[in-house]
């Protein structure tokens, strides 16, 4: 039987230079992410929709988060299959495009892993792993746009 869990955060926008969003061009695209007992993450928009480009933006958190997901489910998975991972790094490219509109969407991604294993590990056990994460990952079972893994492993 599933089990449904509630994750909160708060957005507050920060971007008011005090005329608010009278004009266009009048406000900053800035707001925190603020989530109970933990650091605040300022943020922007993307640089493209005149967003700060020292800030994280939604596209850099969805991408983040995806990759942090299968990252945790590939730890998980590798050692319960005896596969004792030293270390795992991710650059991961998330795709997007946008319609004359405005209006966007990822429409693929590609996560990327170089992944550091003891010497005589069975990297294709370690490969097939990461074909059975969409399986468990919250966040790629929640997306609507393909992902693909080309990993790299480094035996050490």
């Amino acid at each position: 039987m599933s089990k449904e869990h509630d994750f909160t955060c708060q957005i507050a926008w920060t971007g008011n230079r005090g005329e608010g969003t009278k004009n266009y061009r009048g406000y900053d695209r800035t707001w925190n992410v603020q989530t109970p007992g933990k650091p605040v993450i300022k943020c922007s928009n993307d640089p493209l929709l005149g967003g700060d480009p020292t800030l994280p933006n939604p596209e850099d958190m969805l991408i983040a988060a995806l990759s942090a997901c299968h990252m945790l489910w590939f730890l998980h998975l590798a050692s319960t299959a005896g596969i004792a991972v030293q270390g795992y790094e991710d650059n991961p490219v998330g795709v997007g495009e946008s319609s004359p509109n405005g209006a966007g969407r990822f429409v693929r991604a590609t996560l990327r892993p170089t992944i550091r294993v003891p010497k005589g590990t069975d990297c294709q056990q370690a490969d097939a792993i990461h074909h059975e994460i969409h399986k468990y990952c919250f966040i790629a079972r929640s997306v609507n746009f393909p992902v693909a893994y080309e990993a790299t492993y480094i035996e050490v």
